[in-house]
């Protein structure tokens, strides 16, 4: 613990601590990234969307700043930390060309990059990255989306010609919502099923030219447009089938499986399985893109709340004549702030998650090291957590803003329209999140076993015989603090003060560890159970399993959270947000409060202490709210939100009501001195 709070908190102290490894990127987009087309215009039509998307992506190609993540011998910078970090950025704008960016230099540039080998770099990455080469990245199916293994589309090979035929052969095998494949999208990287020699060696992708120089499409490539969506209308997303389009051998991308002349199939990695997800493991940028890209949207809704309910008065105080600020109410503090204090917690955790994949790719793709396989998987599964808990959290989040803001909300003119829009997609694409909890989940169960991919396996005793091992609850973000924190934890956990974080810490790995050895339970008695279906055995503890994920999750982002705030150097900002991670970990708690009750981890009386602390720390923090978005260092050109337009006198009648709070909330002493924060006894 820190101390209170000082009554001034400076927000350059939190920005500095937000930015964090590729501070210099952030920093250049809210210096650079401004033109006209980079923010969204209401009322526009889909098509009048589409168009500005484009130049905005012409103009973004232009400035530079799409070569983060390619080879510094085509004009990148092998850095696949600040590409992300300039998707996040990005995402502050219109996530139209969020996305479109994504999809141009992320997805179909990334899979040509990391799927190829120097032919194709040499051939197209250049035009890839100038947007002279519009492309796609063609995996989901109409009737296959999650089960990517199981993709229907073909590509045989046939050495008479040294072509491939790449064939769709059911309305269910099209290819659908493909971003740039309605307008602008000449080529694709299509993922198809590998055959050769009457063998199929599983998905692989290959380089597709779908339409002509004129715009027409190409031989045999049916283009079709997906049409209006809920958002993103500045996306041409579309479906592509192919009726038997001839594909020269030369266009495999073939860094992970290779067809010779003869059509002689080779790989370095002979397991279908592990191929396959060796192949899509490369591409784990976009879903870690997708995380922080939710969180900024996120962070963009929390600054036009918390602001707007700084100056929307509503209802007049009893036995006064002024009317009151809606954050000065508990129920709106109940809503914002602890949505406020997560999305700092998930900041901290993807910082973290996104250093991990710039070191486990620099080290491959830069340096030329083996993969190593272990410190992959756990990349893939972190990233999976964290997209899961950044999207579910911005879904809900962005909501409750809207709400937060009254009929305000519902205008276009003030943006949380957009952003609810525009992020509700984000739960579904890039890996659906139930399904990514379950890959989280089976990765916690099986030790990262090869077959975490499928589900086949689970009903055999031997798949989940492994108990639970210490490397289960391997501390993730500053080891030695975390274990000295728990370790340190005083007396018997209900005499333990609920700001002390070692406790709130051992909390939350007792609920992961205990969730964990129940899913397993359950599983081995399923499996030991005569006529009982393999699909049935996993099944059946489904909401087991998920609900293991879930508090994996949480435990990680707290841990994250605990790492930033040790790493604080300015006092100030280092106790502000060490109040800010006691919220997070005791309204996620609260939010169980009923399993923690259940698993006898709280008493009656100390779940009441519970939220009576939660509500303490609410006061505590209500004149900081500002402070707290202020942090987000949003550019005020980017929010595009009239509500947030300054009205006269709003900065002085800021400063009153934030002296008058302090002085209500015995926050601050006439001589400005902090006092101690008070827990009222449970009740």
């Amino acid at each position: 613990m820190t101390g209170t709070v000082p009554p001034s908190v400076d927000p350059a102290e939190l920005r500095d601590v937000m930015d964090g490894r590729w501070a210099s990127v952030r920093r250049d987009a809210r210096e650079n990234l401004d033109d006209p087309d980079f923010l969204p215009v209401y009322g526009e039509t889909m098509q009048e969307a589409r168009e500005r998307v484009t130049r905005a992506a012409t103009t973004l190609a232009g400035s530079g700043r799409v070569g983060f993540g390619f080879p510094k011998e085509f004009g990148g910078e092998a850095d696949s930390g600040a590409s992300v970090t300039s998707v996040e950025m990005l995402a502050f704008v219109d996530l139209s060309l969020m996305v479109k960016a994504g999809v141009q230099w992320g997805l179909f540039g990334g899979a040509l990059e990391l799927l190829g080998t120097s032919r194709h770099h040499e051939r197209y990455l250049r035009d890839v990255m100038s947007f002279d080469l519009p492309g796609c990245f063609a995996m989901t199916e109409t009737g296959h989306g999650s089960d990517v293994q199981q993709l229907r589309t073909t590509c045989t090979y046939d050495p008479a010609t040294e072509t491939f035929d790449l064939h769709t052969p059911h309305q269910a095998a099209r290819k659908d919502y493909i971003g740039n494949a309605a307008k602008d999208g000449r080529m694709a990287v299509v993922f198809a099923q590998l055959i050769t020699r009457g063998t199929n060696h599983g998905v692989h992708a290959w380089l597709v030219p779908i339409r002509n120089d004129d715009g027409t499409p190409c031989a045999g490539v049916t283009i079709g447009d997906d049409g209006p969506k809920a958002g993103l209308p500045g996306v041409d997303n579309g479906r592509l089938s192919f009726d038997h389009v001839s594909v020269p051998r030369a266009m495999l991308l073939d860094r992970y499986g290779q067809v010779a002349a003869d059509g002689t199939y080779t790989s370095s990695i002979a397991n279908e399985t592990r191929r396959f997800f060796t192949m899509l493991g490369t591409l784990v940028r976009g879903r870690v893109s997708v995380g922080g890209a939710a969180s900024s949207a996120t962070k963009l809704a929390l600054d036009i709340a918390v602001r707007y309910g700084d100056v929307r008065r509503q209802f007049a105080a009893p036995g006064e004549d002024r009317e009151i600020v809606v954050n000065d109410y508990l129920v709106h503090q109940r809503k914002l702030l602890p949505a406020l204090a997560k999305t700092y917690a998930l900041h901290f955790a993807q910082g973290h998650l996104v250093e991990t994949m710039h070191d486990v790719q620099t080290a491959v793709h830069v340096h030329g090291q083996e993969v190593d396989e272990d410190a992959q998987r756990e990349l893939e599964s972190r990233a999976a957590a964290l997209k899961v808990a950044q999207t579910a959290h911005a879904t809900a989040t962005i909501q409750m803003c809207r709400e937060a803001c009254g009929g305000a909300g519902y205008l276009q003119e003030n943006r949380l329209p957009h952003l609810k829009a525009d992020t509700d997609v984000f739960t579904t694409f890039e890996g659906d999140n139930t399904v990514l909890l379950q890959l989280v989940a089976k990765g916690l169960l099986t030790g990262y076993r090869d077959t975490f991919g499928s589900l086949d396996g689970w009903g055999r005793v031997g798949f989940v015989a492994d108990m639970v091992r210490e490397t289960v609850l391997e501390r993730t973000a500053a080891r030695a603090l975390i274990a000295r924190l728990v370790d340190a934890v005083p007396g018997r956990d209900d005499e333990v003060p609920m700001l002390d974080r070692g406790w709130q810490l051992k909390m939350f790995e007792f609920r992961e560890k205990h969730c964990l050895e129940g899913a397993i339970r359950r599983l081995r008695n399923n499996s030991a159970t005569e006529g009982m279906a393999p699909f049935d055995v996993f099944n059946d503890v489904q909401d087991h399993v998920l609900k293991t994920a879930q508090t994996h999750i949480d435990r990680v982002v707290l841990e994250a959270f605990v790492a930033a705030v040790d790493r604080t150097e300015d006092p100030a900002a280092r106790a502000l947000l060490d109040r800010v991670c006691d919220l997070y970990a005791l309204s996620t708690i609260e939010a169980d409060k009923a399993w923690f009750l259940e698993h006898t981890q709280l008493t009656a009386s100390r779940a009441k202490l519970l939220t009576a602390t939660v509500n303490q720390l609410l006061r505590e923090l209500r004149p900081h709210a500002v402070t707290l978005v202020d942090g987000f260092a949003i550019p005020p050109s980017w929010k595009a939100a009239r509500i947030l337009e300054e009205e006269p006198g709003r900065q002085e009648a800021m400063a009153a009501r934030d002296a008058e709070l302090r002085a209500r909330n015995g926050q601050a002493t006439p001589d400005g001195t902090a006092t101690a924060l008070e827990v009222p006894p449970a009740q």
